[in-house]
């Protein structure tokens, strides 16, 4: 697809293109340094709602590269900013770490047990078989279902583990209650975090290695897309999906020059 728009702003996953690991990925550096050198507004995007902003800024200067706190957008910002736009003020029963909590504290969200608004599911490092209790109860209740990503598995040095995906599975197989989901695939998460930059989607390119979130949502939000093959998709793979990317780069380095 030879496709040249004019690219103001730029949205581009985390891991796998920026990062692999704690190691930043070639170019990656380059990358974040041209856009500051041609003042153009981008955001980080990740699906992991366990860190802050200022986690994910610490963690990404421990490999070497410099994001502000501002140009990174979680699925637990995103699921704040959707919780505040449908319901303000409400309150939520939450399972998940502090890029979660501290997400819904900022937009005013009460965090209670007790007859909450929304059950809301995120990432964490140990999920508790009484918190999932809860919220099957919760939600039979009348609590509404929310998540904050898709992915049914996450990474650790031991291998994989059960992520928001599955357990959310779990709740919807005990409850009947299939949840809301906002990050990747869903372009909910992109439309808000251009809100975030006022960016517009006919500008605005999304960078990203996996085809089935990064993608397909980038091209359901009207996107120009890149997949970067340092990640999750390799190129023999691109050719099975029924969608394509707008380009296909071997890495994030070959995207400098079109900054």
């Amino acid at each position: 697809m030879s496709e040249r728009r004019t690219i103001d702003c730029w949205l581009t996953d985390m891991d796998g293109v920026l990062v692999h690991e704690g190691t930043a990925l070639p170019g990656a550096a380059d990358f974040l340094a041209r856009l500051r050198e041609k003042d153009k507004r981008f955001l980080v995007l990740t699906n992991n709602s366990i860190f802050t902003a200022r986690d994910l800024r610490a963690r990404l200067l421990g490999s070497g590269l410099d994001v502000p706190e501002e140009a990174i957008w979680t699925s637990a910002l995103a699921t704040a900013q959707f919780l505040d736009d449908q319901h303000p003020g409400g309150s939520a029963y939450v399972i998940g770490e502090a890029g979660l909590t501290t997400a819904l504290h900022e937009i005013g969200y009460v965090l209670t047990d007790t007859d909450p608004d929304y059950v809301v599911l995120g990432e964490t490092r140990t999920y508790s078989f009484e918190a999932i209790t809860k919220a099957i109860r919760l939600i039979d209740g009348g609590a509404r279902f929310i998540a904050t990503n898709p992915d049914p598995t996450g990474p650790s040095a031991e291998g994989p583990l059960p992520a928001c995906g599955a357990v959310a599975a779990l709740i919807t197989r005990a409850t009947g209650a299939v949840p809301y989901v906002v990050g990747k695939p869903n372009p909910m998460m992109f439309r808000s975090a251009m809100n975030r930059i006022d960016a517009h989607s006919e500008s605005t390119a999304m960078v990203g290695d996996r085809m089935d979130t990064d993608i397909v949502a980038g091209i359901e939000a009207g996107l120009s897309t890149y997949l970067v093959l340092t990640g999750s998709t390799p190129r023999s793979a691109v050719e099975t999906f029924p969608y394509r990317p707008s380009h296909v780069r071997d890495s994030i380095a070959d995207i400098v020059e079109r900054i």
